[in-house]
This record gives structure tokens, sequence and C-alpha cells, in this order.
């Protein structure tokens, strides 16, 4: 049963709606599918982050194949996690060599959940259970990708779909932000919540400011208010100083780095992105860490169907309080995948098929495919 063939897709779906964030535009909607193969024909899909920058969808796909798939043909690939270890170790000269790591990462990442699924297809259960004889049939989920200033029409329309949570981002102007939070706090109702994303985009200082004139607004959590990678000093000073819940992960990697912001409980929510780093492996690993701590696991996912799909399954098989993050901004190249949409009265359920459910790409999105490439060992 050794790895005997490689795909990958990407596809480039526009948008008429881009998604801002604190950093940067995103102008159309990427995604990278990853399909792994077995000698006896067992399959499973994945998928790589392609988000940032905007012209990384097309580079992740030719470094899996043409850097990559050299260390993966031919391995036995029943034991995801063994593999994913040994690749991450094999593959760091060659990351160190060009400064690439994220994009290392985020290929094992997504190969990753490629071979989860197909091992989950093997047992014949989903892969949540394969996770977990004990996971949910279903996870609850929230509303992200919301810019504060024009989120009111996207909470209706989610309030539509029975989801009670909401996210928005800032980090735009100090001064509107706070206006616009204050505004869409007001019109919640008795049940639902509002979290804040700044997306990495204060110093400490300012950070500390927004804390400061927020004290006392009932946010759920303040994402990312400061660069993933300050000092821990940075961010326990934060938490002191905030009496919000704070949430990161997204941009943490590697085991040790989770291990001590779990020890160090700077953090209510962790939120690391299974298409990032880890894949499957990795944040199973992490969200149990973390609920075992006391924490809230709520992973992070701005992406295609598949890597979504994965999230919901990684989520519902470590259990806790978490939360699914649904972007709510138009995306056919996540849509596509769920018929009749990946959410109902609220939650996203699981389904009752072997590994992730999917069996192949839906040909609606064949129109926005960019690249294919293909590689047998």
């Amino acid at each position: 049963m050794s790895i005997a063939r490689l795909n990958v897709h990407v596809f480039r779906a526009p948008t008429s709606a881009p998604v801002a964030t604190s950093f940067g535009v995103m102008r159309d909607r990427p995604a990278v599918f990853v399909r792994v193969e077995d000698s006896d024909g067992a399959f499973g899909w994945g998928e790589i982050f392609a988000n940032w920058p905007i012209a990384g969808a097309e580079h992740r796909a030719r470094l899996l194949i043409e850097d990559i798939a050299d260390l993966v043909l031919g391995q036995v690939g029943n034991d995801p996690q063994r593999l994913w270890r040994e690749l991450t170790e094999r593959t760091e000269t060659r990351a160190l060599q060009c400064g690439e790591w994220g994009p290392f990462r985020q290929v094992l990442a997504g190969l990753d959940t490629a071979l989860c699924d197909m091992a989950a297809r093997r047992a014949g259960v989903p892969l949540a259970h394969w996770l977990s004889g004990g996971a949910s049939a279903s996870v609850p989920v929230y509303a992200s990708g919301l810019h504060v200033s024009r989120a009111v029409e996207a909470i209706e329309a989610s309030r539509a779909q029975g989801i009670e949570a909401f996210k928005v981002k800032i980090g735009f102007d100090e001064e509107r932000d706070m206006t616009d939070l204050k505004m869409l706090i007001d019109g919640l109702g008795p049940r639902e919540r509002l979290f804040a994303d700044a997306n990495q985009s204060w110093t400490l200082d300012a950070a500390l400011r927004f804390a400061a004139q927020a004290e006392g607004l009932p946010l759920g959590w303040l994402e990312e208010p400061i660069r993933a990678d300050r000092p821990a000093q940075e961010w326990e000073t934060l938490a002191k100083a905030c009496d919000i819940p704070l949430a990161a992960g997204e941009n943490i990697t590697g085991f040790e780095e989770f291990g001590t912001v779990i020890e160090g409980r700077t953090l209510t929510f962790v939120q690391p992105d299974l298409a990032k780093w880890g894949g499957v492996s990795g944040c199973f690993a992490v969200a149990c860490q973390t609920v075992e701590a006391g924490l809230t696991y709520c992973p992070h996912f701005l992406g295609g169907g598949i890597g979504l799909s994965a999230s919901a399954h990684v989520l519902a098989a470590a259990g806790g309080a978490g939360l699914l993050e649904l972007d709510v901004n138009t995306n056919p190249l996540r849509d596509a995948f769920f018929a009749g949409g990946p959410v109902c009265n609220g939650v996203f359920a699981i389904p009752d098929m072997p590994g992730l459910g999917i069996d192949a790409l839906p040909e609606e999105i064949e129109p926005f495919r960019t690249l294919e490439l293909d590689i047998s060992g």
C-alpha cells in the first residue's frame, strides 16, 4: 500500500466582493486541492493553504510536484502522523535553503489531510470517527470574513441560516472600528455573540489602547491583536490588561510553540489552521491538548470545501465548546462541495460517509481551474 500517485489541482474563482483584511485584500478565491492515491487504488483528498501571497496557489502546487513528491512516492501511507513527522524532518534543509518554511509546511499539511482521509476511507468510517469514537454528529458554526463597516447585511443573512455568532475584521481605522463594533453589539440578539479579528495589525501599545477603549464591551474574543511572533511577555501583558478573551493560532506552527501557548494560558481560544500547518494529524493533537487544558479549540479556516470539511471533522472529534469558522463571503470553491450549502440550522453536519465523504472534485468548479499537475512513481 505504498503511495503511487499525486495529483494537485489549482483553482481561482473571481469574486465581486473582495475579502479585505488589515494587511491586504483577496481579489479572487484561490484553492489548492491535492489527491493522494496508493498502489491498491485507495485515495484521499486534502487542501493546501493558498490565500497569501496572492500568487501563492500555483507556487504551492509546483512545490509539491517538483520538490517534495520524490520524498512521498513509494512511502507506506497507512500511518499519516508518522509520515508527516518524517517528511517534516526530511524537508527542513530544503526549507532552510530557500527560507520558505511556510510553503513547505502548508504542502505537508495538505498531504497529511489527504492521507488521513484515505486511512479513514479504508476503515469505512467518517474521518471524525476514525480520529475519535466519540465524535459529535455535527459542530456549531460561526460566520466570519466580515468587514466591520459592512457587516450588517451579512449578519442578517447568517441569522437566516441559524448562525448565532459572527466575527468581524477590524484594524482599519481605530475610531471607526470602535463605533462600528458598538453598533453591531447593540443589534445582537440575546443568544448571539460577536468576535473581532485584528489580523495582527497592532503594536502592543495600539492593542492596549483598544483594550482600554473596549473595556466592558461584550466581545466573545479578540483575535490576533498583535503579531503571532511577538514575545510571550507582550501577549501576557495584553492578556492581563484586556478583559476580552484572546484568540490566535492560525500563524502558530509546531508542537512546541502550541505547547508554550497552551501552557502559558494567555489564549482562551486556540485556532490552528490545518491547511497551514499540521494537517489533520498535527491539528488534532493540538486540539486534544487544548481541550484537556480547559481551553477552547476553534479551528481557523478560510479556503475551499475540502479544508472546511476536514476542519469540521477534527472539531467534531476533539470535542469541547469550539465553533467551526465559516467564511460567509461568496466562494464557489467551497460551496460546490455541499449540496444545499455547508450549514443548516447553525451547524455543520458530519456526513455518515467514509473519510471526508468527498469522492471527486465537483464539476461546477472546473471553469475556475488554472493548473493541474500529476506525478506517479
